[in-house]
């Protein structure tokens, strides 16, 4: 058995011991006693700095992550995103797994990096707008809290899924729009619970793995690209 916390640097470990560290504070100074809400941010920060150098590990850590936080938003009423990650988010992440399975890079525990063609933005962008679209019937119908944002997420999520799938740097960046979308939306969710502030700082961190995604991603794809 590999352990994969080797492969990190002293940049990407240091990244993920601090997120891990600020998470569990605010977990544990808020007084919350919601061990669920706190195990989710912890797989979801572990799971990013995996999915930043690549590796499928990491995938498989966004689909516990994924069961975690549809409990999580089920328990406050955001239902939409409740649903977005139990009947989008996770499939999506298994379905990553087995794409980022068959395609190693020479045979290497990082993933090939791809390039997303004209026609699969275009699908993509349609299928978002689509996905968008119908997820704001259903959330209206499920009276879901502050839905506005809500719907805002399903639209970052479906993106960013997508482009995940698909192996592109350009996956980071959707999810951290994701992320800021989500920040406002605990923020909200916390101002009638407290024990719910963890998720703030859970995604002001899935914030700085996300965007450190970006530029690992891109730095992969250059060597790559060289090799």
């Amino acid at each position: 058995m590999h352990n994969p916390f080797r492969d990190l640097t002293k940049f990407e470990f240091g990244l993920w011991l601090s997120s891990v560290t600020v998470v569990a504070l605010s977990y544990i100074l808020s007084g919350a006693g919601d061990f669920m809400t706190a195990l989710s941010s912890i797989t979801g920060v572990t799971a990013l700095i995996f999915v930043a150098k690549g590796y499928v590990i990491g995938q498989a850590l966004c689909l516990v992550f994924s069961v975690f936080y549809g409990i999580v938003s089920f328990f406050f009423g955001y239902y939409g995103e409740m649903i977005t990650y139990l009947g989008m988010s996770a499939p999506a992440a298994l379905m990553a797994v087995i794409s980022w399975v068959r395609h190693p890079y020479k045979g290497s525990k990082t993933v090939e990096v791809s390039s997303v063609t004209k026609k699969q933005w275009i699908f993509g962008a349609f299928l978002t707008v689509v996905a968008t679209v119908a997820f704001y019937f259903i959330l209206s119908a499920l009276n879901t809290k502050n839905i506005g944002f809500s719907t805002l997420s399903v639209t970052t999520s479906i993106a960013a899924s997508y482009l995940t799938f698909l192996r592109s740097p350009w996956y980071a960046i959707g999810y951290s729009l994701n992320d800021i979308v989500l920040i406002v939306l605990w923020v909200l969710a916390s101002i009638e619970n407290i024990s719910y502030i963890p998720m703030i700082v859970c995604f002001i961190m899935f914030l700085f793995n996300d965007l450190y995604g970006f530029y690992n991603w891109r730095r992969l794809k250059t060597n790559q690209i060289k090799e």
